[in-house]
């Protein structure tokens, strides 16, 4: 095993190992509902399809740590962060408080946004790949002029993400608009007057095992698995 997968390895056990320590919080709090207010207790959603089934374009390993333990480490770290908030109005101590707003900003966006990733993949030639149509092509057209001009827009925004975070394309209901945008992490730059139909992760547990530092060639695979249909789901969820 060279040093590269080793350490990507190492990351993604300590990233897990890390959210279960904090999850220790949320049992405390819970004792103190009454006072501090209810909580939710987040869990990890199941994919909708096996980890190979992205395969070529995503690799099973991959999409396993992705989801098992990266995902899986971001649903622990907000229910510790709410919890931790719970028990500081519970105790009334508020010392913390920009501490654990920002853990659960942090992990909550996580939580959102691969959740929202799992769902609008699908293996190709399986509901993945290939064109819009209908609604969704109607507004890319409208609102980017053509779907590849779109695409050309969206692929070079994921791609200049700084560090890590995520290209996303979604819906502004002030205007009816789609709009391109990034966020850096899963929480900086938000856009906080729209609402993400799509989002491609560009962090490199995303992509590392498989393409390394060639977040380009992730992002042109990447569309053969776009799932059109989940998209243009979300893009109506959100027009009614």
């Amino acid at each position: 095993m060279n040093d590269s997968r080793r350490n990507f390895l190492k990351t993604a056990g300590g990233i897990a190992a890390a959210g279960a320590v904090l999850t220790t919080v949320v049992s405390e709090a819970k004792a103190q509902n009454e006072v501090a207010g209810a909580l939710t207790e987040h869990t990890l959603p199941e994919l909708p399809y096996a980890y190979d089934a992205l395969e070529p374009y995503i690799d099973a390993k991959t999409m396993e740590l992705h989801h098992s333990k990266h995902h899986a480490a971001y649903v622990s770290g907000l229910n510790a962060a709410e919890a931790a908030l719970a028990k500081a109005r519970a105790e009334g101590n508020f010392d913390l408080v920009q501490l654990y707003s920002k853990r659960a900003a942090f992990n909550g966006g996580g939580h959102f946004l691969h959740s929202l990733f799992w769902k609008v993949m699908a293996p190709a030639g399986k509901g993945g790949g290939g064109e819009p149509s209908g609604v969704l092509l109607d507004a890319i057209n409208r609102d980017f002029g053509s779907f590849d001009a779109f695409k050309k827009q969206f692929s070079a925004a994921a791609l200049q993400v700084e560090g890590s975070g995520w290209g996303l394309l979604l819906h502004r209901p002030s205007d009816g608009r789609l709009v391109v945008s990034q966020a850096e992490n899963q929480h900086k730059l938000t856009s906080w007057d729209a609402f993400p139909i799509l989002g491609i992760d560009v962090w490199e547990h995303a992509y590392y095992l498989n393409y390394q530092n060639r977040r380009a060639d992730y992002i042109a695979a990447w569309w053969n698995v776009v799932n059109w249909a989940q998209v243009e789901a979300n893009l109506r969820h959100h027009l009614v």
